[in-house]
């Protein structure tokens, strides 16, 4: 084999492993935590739990990715009161904290369950009753549908710089039934990486329930999809009959890394490649002497 071809061969295996790595998703059993209950103290244990999994500080409004950490969407503004107007894509926390959500309904929404402007019991009376807080004052919700998808980037980037995170987790109110509520999470190339019901309240009105799933090293979540109970918001749906009507409060999910670029790796590996077909030659030489 001439250098030539050896190098042409060894430049497609470099190829070929850079491929292969970059689409082949490790498997993994992922941590599930999981809790329901009437009030925010029945599952505050388990959300702490999920807090420290994901790792400490809670890194806030950082304009940087950091290597450890968490980072935390309570949709309570300093205290707010008022609602939002539905947008999307929701792009508050985007710059600051990673995540912009979408919705294929008329836009997202954080508003309290009553009181201030644009609450959820303007859009039917009996929110006000059904929903509660796990901090408050205010929830998160799509409008128009009960799909919300969430996808994460480098803090600081205007969403500029695409990024993974390692576990993702939410709390609801006023689930009622076992499978109307779940996360699904997709690696950054799009394949699913599994499906979690939220368990089902404690109580008909007003409970709350946790779900949140942490991935080991080798599986990196780029998107999530939240389906919030079986219904949409609307101001004629009636709860029973198999009408489930959830609505969710915080989020918290591992600090977002950035997603190495493929072209990157490409190149590192020709470079090593390169740097040993010139040892080669270079002993090569010397054997030939």
């Amino acid at each position: 084999m001439t250098l030539r071809q050896l190098h042409s061969s060894l430049f497609a295996c470099a190829v070929m492993t850079v491929a292969s790595a970059w689409t082949t998703t490790a498997a993994a059993a992922p941590i599930l935590f999981s809790d329901s209950g009437g009030n925010a103290a029945a599952i505050q244990d388990t959300v702490d739990a999920f807090r420290t999994a994901l790792g400490d500080p809670n890194n806030g409004n950082t304009l940087a990715s950091l290597p450890t950490g968490r980072r935390e969407i309570n949709w309570d503004g300093g205290g707010a009161i008022n609602g939002t107007a539905p947008v999307t894509p929701f792009t508050v926390f985007q710059n600051t904290r990673g995540a912009t959500f979408t919705t294929p309904g008329t836009g997202l929404t954080q508003a309290p369950a009553t009181g201030g402007l644009l609450s959820l019991d303007l859009i039917n009376a009996t929110y006000a009753s059904a929903f509660s807080t796990f901090s408050a004052n205010r929830l998160f919700t799509p409008v128009g549908s009960n799909i919300t998808d969430a996808t994460f980037s480098v803090p600081g980037t205007n969403g500029g710089v695409p990024a993974t995170i390692a576990g993702f987790g939410a709390v609801f109110t006023d689930v009622d039934l076992g499978d109307s509520t779940t996360i699904q999470f997709f690696s950054q190339f799009g394949a699913s990486l599994g499906s979690f019901d939220v368990p089902a309240g404690t109580t008909s009105n007003g409970s709350l329930s946790f779900l949140g799933v942490l991935f080991d090293a080798g599986e990196r979540i780029g998107r999530v999809r939240i389906t919030s109970g079986n219904t949409a918001l609307g101001p004629t749906d009636n709860p029973g009959g198999g009408v489930d009507v959830v609505v969710m409060d915080d989020f918290l999910y591992a600090e977002p890394q950035r997603v190495p670029e493929p072209a990157s790796l490409a190149l590192l590996l020709l470079g090593v490649t390169l740097i040993s077909l010139v040892t080669t030659r270079s002993r090569n030489r010397q054997t030939e002497r």
